[in-house]
């Protein structure tokens, strides 16, 4: 695929500074379950720290980072790395609100010295998006390290590829300390970005829900837009598809202003395009874009409405609000507060859509669309298009499937935590080994089964693994019913068998 040369657009999405104490989602850790899991995971920073820190030996180090780059017991990077003597770290660069957080949301930030470490801070947010030759002075190697929400209008990870394409114009190796993907790494949902439609919420074509972490978006930003970076992503340990953030032993620390808690990070890739219209996503209180109105909204009328819709794992509150800051200062306005009761079957941008669809409908002599803001946000002009013209929410989902199951397709060779064969494999024998699986026969038909996806997994084909994995599972229900393996074997297998066909699906 050619790469693009974009100029970056003024537009940006704004993040408001919020006062909130909230540090964690109202969602429980599921400490206990996933206890294990927690003692082995480890972030990306924490295994460079504790493996890899020779590769940053002799190296002038610039880091690009802001207040989410801490290791797992916070501690910041950028302190660590300061205060630790075979690190020379030589100067900052910081993304939109700085590289500890001191800047409002949408405010450039001046050149600066670090109060802290007395470092030369470079903004990377403004007039300069791409580090410079003159910035890139005096290092040898760029580092990494900041938090995504899994969203394509996010801008951190457009930050990250306009410094990968200046390392490699300049020389320098760049190095990306890897975290979650707050809301997990398999669903990847919503239109794919239509390179008219390129700006700096949106500056390759990805859909709005990704599924992938910020290492796998370097590799792929790096290889199908020919960035030319001499990467390195330093992977985490314990990481899977399945988890969502509050799965992980992580503290929430806000990646902007306006992410208050992971429950914000859950409802944004849809609700976030509230911010193309003239109803308030919620800036200005503390529940940013799970708060959504406007004076001239009936709350209980547009909750009824969004409540019939009956759309999956959500449901709606009629909410009065007046927001401080931003989109109706100081104005009583009705709405919606957006409920997840059920993650795994919540379809964000759907529900955005939907959200849009209806106020549209409801107010047509109130509601508007903000000249071009909704379409960068959507990536396209089809969809409103389609909203104006009265088409369904379906039809309209319906019509961007095709280029969604197709970058799907592609991304599959840029995950970088995955289950494959080898490891069901190795469960398998163990299994065998601790008397879960007695029955030979049935050992070696799900042996030989196993084998055939192997190499369907060694080809890259595959739709066609799925399809043995799908075959797979009912294998499994034959033999649990016929008592040929224990409910231990059946659910271990499940579990690994459903993992592959989501991670490929």
């Amino acid at each position: 695929m050619k790469k693009w040369y974009v100029i970056p657009l003024a537009l940006v999405l704004l993040f408001s500074t919020i006062p909130t104490t909230a540090d964690d989602s109202n969602h429980t850790k599921k400490t206990t379950q996933n206890s294990k899991e927690n003692e082995e995971f480890k972030l990306g920073v924490d295994v460079l720290l504790e493996e890899n820190l020779d590769k940053l030996e002799n190296k002038n180090v610039g880091l690009i980072t802001n207040p989410t780059g801490v290791d797992q017991d916070l501690n910041s990077i950028i302190d660590v790395l300061y205060d630790n003597d075979d690190v020379n770290l030589v100067t900052l660069f910081g993304p939109e609100h700085g590289v500890r957080g001191e800047a409002q949301a949408g405010e450039g930030v001046d050149h600066y010295e670090d109060e802290i470490t007395g470092l030369p801070v470079y903004s990377l947010y403004g007039d300069t998006r791409k580090p410079t030759p003159e910035m890139l002075e005096d290092v040898d190697l760029l580092l990494f390290d900041i938090q995504d929400v899994g969203t394509r209008y996010y801008t951190y990870i457009y930050t990250m590829a306009y410094a990968m394409e200046a390392a490699g114009e300049n020389d320098i190796e760049f190095m990306v300390l890897d975290r979650p993907n707050p809301i997990g790494g398999y669903d990847v949902q919503g239109p794919v970005l239509d390179p008219d439609y390129s700006s700096f919420v949106g500056l390759y074509p990805i859909p709005l829900r990704h599924g992938m972490t910020v290492g796998e978006l370097a590799e792929f930003f790096n290889s199908e837009f020919d960035l030319g970076a001499s990467l390195t992503v330093i992977k985490m340990k314990g990481w899977k598809r399945s988890m969502d953030y509050d799965d992980t032993p992580l503290h929430w620390v806000l990646p902007s202003p306006n992410m208050p808690t992971l429950d914000t990070a859950f409802v944004y890739p849809g609700a976030a395009l509230i911010e193309g219209t003239n109803v308030s996503e919620g800036r200005g209180t503390a529940k940013p874009f799970e708060l959504i109105g406007a004076p001239f909204i009936n709350a209980n009328d547009l909750a009824d409405k969004l409540n019939d819709a009956k759309l999956p794992g959500v449901i709606f509150r009629a909410a009065y609000f007046t927001p401080t800051f931003s989109k109706h200062e100081g104005e009583l306005s009705g709405g919606i507060q957006i409920h997840v009761n059920d993650r795994e079957s919540y379809q964000p941008i759907k529900t955005g859509i939907t959200i849009v669809k209806a106020i549209h409908d409801m107010y047509p002599e109130d509601f508007e669309f903000l000249d071009d803001n909704f379409d960068r946000l959507i990536g396209n002009s089809w969809v409103r298009e389609k909203i104006e013209q009265g088409e369904s929410v379906d039809e309209i989902i319906n019509k961007w499937e095709k280029e969604l199951q197709d970058f799907k397709t592609l991304r599959r060779d840029y995950l970088l935590y995955t289950i494959s064969t080898a490891d069901i494999e190795a469960h398998l024998s163990q299994l065998a080994e601790d008397g879960e699986i007695k029955n030979t026969e049935a050992l070696h038909d799900l042996e030989i089964h196993l084998t055939a996806v192997r190499h369907y997994e060694e080809e890259r084909s595959f739709d066609k693994a799925i399809k043995h994995m799908k075959n797979f599972k009912m294998l499994l229900d034959h033999q649990k019913e016929n008592g040929q393996i224990s409910d231990k074997a059946y659910q271990t297998l499940m579990d690994d068998t459903e993992s592959m066909i989501k991670q490929w699906d």
